[in-house]
C-alpha cells in the first residue's frame, strides 16, 4: 500500500481525515504523531502552519518579531524530508507553508509579512491569473497566510499568481518529476478535489 509522509497539526487533521478517507488505498503517516522512515515513504505533503523558525530562513530579517507561530521540531523534521524526497524525485504535494518550505530548502526567500492575504480561510475570493503552463487552474481561491515567496529558488516555476499584487499561489519544481506547491488551502474545500486526485494517482502509480 503506498505511504505518504506529511506533518499535520492537530487543528488540521479533520480537513485532511476528509481527503484521504476517499483514498483507503493510501496510508498516511503524520511526523508529528509518530517517527516516520522516510526512505520508506512514495511521497512526501508539506502542509499549512505556523512561521518557519529564523535559523531556518536564507535571509537577514529585520523584525524577527514578525516571525510568529514556529515549530523548531516540525522545521528539522520538514526540511529534512524536503532535501531527501527532493532528490528522490518521488511525488510532492506541498500547502500553504509547505510551499514556502520548499522554496526556502532549495535556496529562495520569503515575504516575512504581507497585507491582504489572511483574511480567507474557507472562502474562495481571492482571484488568481494563471501561466500557460498551469496544469490546476482555479479562478479565485481561500487566502491564510502572512507571509509569501519573495526570492524563487532555481527551478521553482510559477503557474498562479494573485491578480490583485503579483503574490505567487502556485507554483511547480521545473526539474521534479511531479512537486506542485500551492499557497491557498486545497483541504478546506470540494473545489480543490481534483489537485488532490491528481497527486494521489502519482502516489499509486510511483511518480
Amino acid at each position: 500500500m503506498p505511504s505518504i509522509a506529511t506533518w499535520i497539526r492537530q487543528c488540521d487533521e479533520h480537513w485532511f481525515d476528509l481527503i484521504f478517507s476517499r483514498y483507503p488505498h493510501l496510508t498516511v503517516h503524520n511526523a508529528r504523531l509518530h517517527p516516520v522512515d522516510l526512505a520508506l515513504m512514495d511521497a512526501l505533503m508539506l502542509t499549512g502552519g505556523g512561521d518557519i523558525s529564523l535559523g531556518f530562513l536564507r535571509q537577514p530579517v529585520a523584525e524577527p518579531s514578525l516571525i510568529v507561530d514556529t515549530d523548531c521540531a516540525r522545521d528539522v523534521w520538514e526540511f529534512e524530508a524536503a532535501r531527501e524526497v527532493l532528490s528522490s524525485g518521488k511525488p510532492i504535494l506541498a500547502i500553504c507553508r509547505g510551499l514556502q518550505v520548499l522554496n526556502v530548502a532549495m535556496g529562495g526567500t520569503l515575504h516575512i509579512d504581507i497585507p491582504g492575504h489572511d483574511n480567507y480561510e474557507r472562502d474562495n475570493v481571492q482571484p488568481l491569473r494563471h501561466s500557460s503552463k498551469a496544469v490546476h487552474r482555479f479562478a479565485a481561491v481561500n487566502s491564510s497566510h502572512h507571509q509569501a515567496l519573495e526570492k524563487l529558488a532555481d527551478g521553482i516555476e510559477v503557474e498562479a499568481w494573485s491578480a490583485s499584487d503579483d503574490i505567487v499561489e502556485q507554483a511547480r519544481i521545473r526539474s521534479h518529476p511531479y512537486a506542485i506547491g500551492v499557497q491557498y488551502h486545497p483541504e478546506r474545500d470540494p473545489l480543490y478535489l481534483p489537485l488532490f486526485a491528481d497527486f494521489f494517482e502519482r502516489v499509486r502509480n510511483g511518480g
